[in-house]
């Protein structure tokens, strides 16, 4: 295979013109079958990887992923871009996975999603080994790791996989892994020299902002205020904050629903349902919530308590912004969170327990920190960003720096001479030439930084070593029971005379008085969207409710924007658009560029009819259906629907020689019985699939403009 292929590919199923960074080289190495680590943010573009290779290889590629509902939810997105993929999982009845193994047993999906312990399960090996299989993909794969943020024990067994299948190439795929989860992936699913690809963590698109605790409910009220119409999230610790806070929203004249593990299936469905398809816009939940999700158009993340490490942060916040549009982060930060965090951890202790301390410490001190943030977090995942981001509440309000060259070389050097080998506290005693009997009975007292220090207090060295570790010239090594490590940063300091600027100690306390203000102050305005994307984002779900499909899955905010931007209104500048695939142009491209006519008519005199007026003219001639789809170019369903909407705008067509008054009649009695919106394939269902959805859209069409009718009387 070659990537001429996988670029044909992406093009025609996926609607892209070029990879994102990295995409390409792994593509490549997959089709060298090679094993491969991969790294990416949440909305960086992980699926793609193995998406392509998995319809341009012959065979079938075998995803494992942890989540039932991410797995529906992948697999509903794939089928709608023409690609053959189903899921395994506990969901379905014993006769629909008898169905999938069938058709996966034939060659006839390209892509079959499993949990991992259908993968691990005795009865499924036998079939894995009659199949022929192009690819095997862990998805989540920081899940294996006891490491990582979310071990899941049945990870572990996964490792059978190399054994078995020696020519298969493995893909393991994660958004959140620092340098220690990344070594234990490896070696516990046995990858054979892999491919590490490590690409930036940067999402420049979300904005990065913590502010202190105090009077969280109406700093809440007042983002949201400033973001109407807009998707968003709030994390909560607990079950009951989430209901609290839902309901204190809601007597606020914000609707907000809550989602935690303590209600229902059902109760959760319904919520992430309504979420999914637009139907609310806020959720109160905990952790919970999100994972299984992948919603483009979430505008804002709001974490209401501090979340327990880095990892858990960068992956919840990754939630917003996943279409690369502008968005928003927050988080309130209190001691008290981090109090309720020890307890927790302390009360269960485990073997983890001291791991999970350290790097609660370490979201403690991003959440104070007074440095970039999007520096602290990338560097957090070993990637050094030099320059300072300027989207986030630190470049947006600086404080004062100082030339710290010669204090970071001092602690950078001690950390050398003490050869890598001890915890901070230590190396700060160590500085300052503490007369600790650890000191004198290790000897430390003779390493030639021993009191290269003490005319600085310890506080600020504290403060000081904090700056480096987030700046990345240092880092902890949580399995080695965190002692202090150089990294390629700190040799740039030791031997090449980098300069490091350092916040000055005098500015700590002059912000916390900031933030006290900021948090009182009013947000400024975002910039309102313009009136064309309202109207496409409407026709969006109004499309999306027809099919019974999540708006997003239709387009995502950011190709709804290009579109508001270019007005497309010929399938060719269609196509330029990002996002807009052979599949999605043929469903949904009329519609859409019938609405920019319409938006837009009278901006040029040369403006074509619309879509629908072309319609109409054939339907005066007395041309049929058929002959109407065949002289357009379109099909028959997208002509039905053009005759629905004719029908609702008030033009005189005539409806009852596609669906008798009788057939009006028994769907709209139908509808008592299903809840709003009502969707066409709901009443397909309820008719057992004999009735014909061209007579339901009809219909529908026949039921709208009686209802306007009603109102405007």
């Amino acid at each position: 295979m070659d990537l001429a292929s996988a670029q044909a590919a992406l093009k025609k199923y996926f609607g892209y013109d070029n990879f994102r960074p990295m995409q390409a080289e792994i593509i490549q190495s997959i089709f060298d079958q090679k094993d491969a680590l991969v790294l990416m943010p949440t909305g960086g573009g992980k699926s793609i990887c193995y998406q392509i290779p998995a319809v341009t290889m012959p065979g079938v590629c075998v995803v494992v992923s942890p989540l039932i509902s991410l797995m529906k939810d992948q697999v509903e997105g794939l089928r709608a871009n023409g690609i053959k993929a189903s899921f395994l999982n506990s969901s379905l009845s014993n006769e629909e996975q008898q169905e999938v193994e069938n058709e996966f047993f034939n060659g006839f999906i390209d892509l079959l999603y499993v949990s991992p312990e259908k993968l691990v399960s005795q009865s499924f090996l036998p079939l894995l080994k009659r199949t022929k299989i192009n690819l095997f993909a862990i998805d989540e794969a920081h899940c294996i790791s006891s490491w990582g943020h979310d071990f899941r024990p049945e990870y572990s067994k996964m490792k059978f996989l190399k054994n078995e299948f020696k020519d298969v190439p493995i893909v393991a795929l994660t958004a959140t892994a620092d340098k220690i989860t990344r070594r234990d992936i490896v070696k516990q699913l046995e990858l054979r020299e892999p491919e590490v690809f490590l690409s930036s963590f940067d999402r420049p698109n979300l904005s990065l902002e913590v502010r202190p605790g105090q009077k969280r409910l109406e700093q809440i009220v007042q983002f949201i205020k400033q973001r109407p119409r807009q998707s968003g999230i709030i994390y909560c610790l607990s079950r009951k904050s989430t209901e609290q806070l839902s309901s204190k929203l809601n007597g606020k004249g914000i609707p907000a629903d809550f989602y935690h593990a303590g209600m229902s299936d059902a109760a959760r469905a319904s919520v992430q349902e309504d979420f999914i398809n637009d139907n609310s816009s806020i959720i109160c939940a905990t952790v919970a919530f999100g994972m299984g999700i992948d919603k483009s158009n979430v505008r804002w993340v709001i974490h209401y308590n501090l979340p327990k490490n880095i990892e858990s942060y960068y992956q919840e916040i990754g939630r917003a912004g996943r279409d690369g549009v502008k968005s928003d982060t927050l988080l309130f930060y209190s001691y008290s969170d981090i109090q309720v965090y020890k307890d927790i951890l302390t009360k269960n202790e485990s073997d983890q327990t001291e791991i999970k301390l350290a790097k609660l410490e370490r979201m403690k001190q991003y959440a104070e920190s007074l440095l970039c943030r999007r520096r602290i977090l990338l560097n957090y995942f070993s990637e050094n960003l030099q320059e300072n981001c300027g989207n986030c509440d630190i470049c947006r309000n600086p404080p004062q720096y100082f030339d710290g060259t010669v204090i970071a070389q001092k602690a950078l050097s001690a950390v050398y001479r003490l050869r890598q080998s001890v915890g901070v506290s230590l190396v700060i005693d160590v500085l300052r030439g503490s007369g600790k009997r650890e000191i004198y009975d290790r000897g430390l007292q003779h390493i030639k930084t021993y009191g290269a220090g003490r005319d600085i207090p310890y506080s600020e060295w504290q403060n000081y070593m904090g700056q480096l570790l987030s700046m990345g010239y240092l880092e902890i090594a949580h399995d080695q029971k965190n002692v202090v490590k150089l990294t390629e940063a700190s040799n740039r300091v030791l031997f090449e005379n980098e300069q490091v600027e350092l916040v000055k100690m005098a500015t700590v306390k002059e912000r916390l008085e900031v933030d006290k203000k900021r948090a009182q102050s009013k947000p400024k305005r975002q910039r309102v969207r313009d009136e064309l994307f309202e109207v496409l984002r409407k026709l969006r779900k109004s499309l999306a409710q027809e099919r019974g499909i999540p708006p997003y899955r239709v387009f995502s905010d950011a190709t709804l924007e290009e579109m508001a931007a270019q007005k497309p209104r010929t399938d060719e500048q269609m196509r330029q658009i990002s996002g807009v695939g052979d599949r999605k142009l043929h469903l949904f491209g009329d519609f859409f560029m019938d609405s920019i006519r319409e938006f837009t008519k009278g901006d040029s005199p040369e403006e074509k009819l619309s879509t629908y007026d072309q319609t109409l003219e054939l339907l005066a001639q007395k041309f049929s259906i058929a002959d109407i789809a065949e002289k357009r170019g379109l099909n028959e369903t997208t002509i039905f629907s053009h005759l629905a909407i004719l029908y609702e705008r008030g033009e005189q067509v005539d409806i009852s020689s596609y669906v008798s008054a009788k057939e009006i009649g028994q769907i709209l009695n139908a509808l008592q019985y299903l809840e709003e919106p009502f969707k066409l394939k709901s009443i397909h269902e309820y008719f057992d699939g004999m009735m014909n959805y061209n007579k339901i859209r009809l219909a529908l069409a026949h039921y709208n403009k009686a209802k306007q009718d009603l109102e405007n009387a």
